[in-house]
């Protein structure tokens, strides 16, 4: 399944503005990262990968639509996968995305 190409446009339109972005397709996605780190990704099953301080983890997923993200059956802590409930208006998906580019802006660049 290719990615949400409108998502991916929503969430371009968002970040467009910030230093040091690029878009590298990812996994089947499409993510967008900030001096090289990756911030937020629209996923190939729908959604976004979202990027997060690893201690702000548990708290973000108490928050609707969020849930953990797995690899190879594993949870990542630090990264959430959000479902389409939860950046159904740009408000809540700019929240959203914010929250991985100021993460992604406070590691060291690649």
């Amino acid at each position: 399944m290719a990615y949400d190409q409108q998502l991916a446009d929503r969430v371009r339109e968002l970040v467009e503005h910030e230093q040091g972005l690029s878009e590298k397709p990812m996994f089947g996605g499409l993510a967008f990262l900030i001096n090289g780190r990756m911030a937020v990704a629209v996923g190939s099953k729908g959604g976004l990968l979202l990027r997060v301080d690893p201690a702000d983890t548990e708290r973000l997923l108490q928050e609707p639509h969020a849930e953990p993200m797995e690899m190879r059956g594993r949870e990542m802590t630090g990264w959430l996968h959000l479902d389409a409930g939860a950046i159904t208006d740009d408000g809540t998906l700019d929240e959203w995305i914010q929250r991985g580019v100021s993460y992604a802006k406070s590691l060291p660049a690649k």
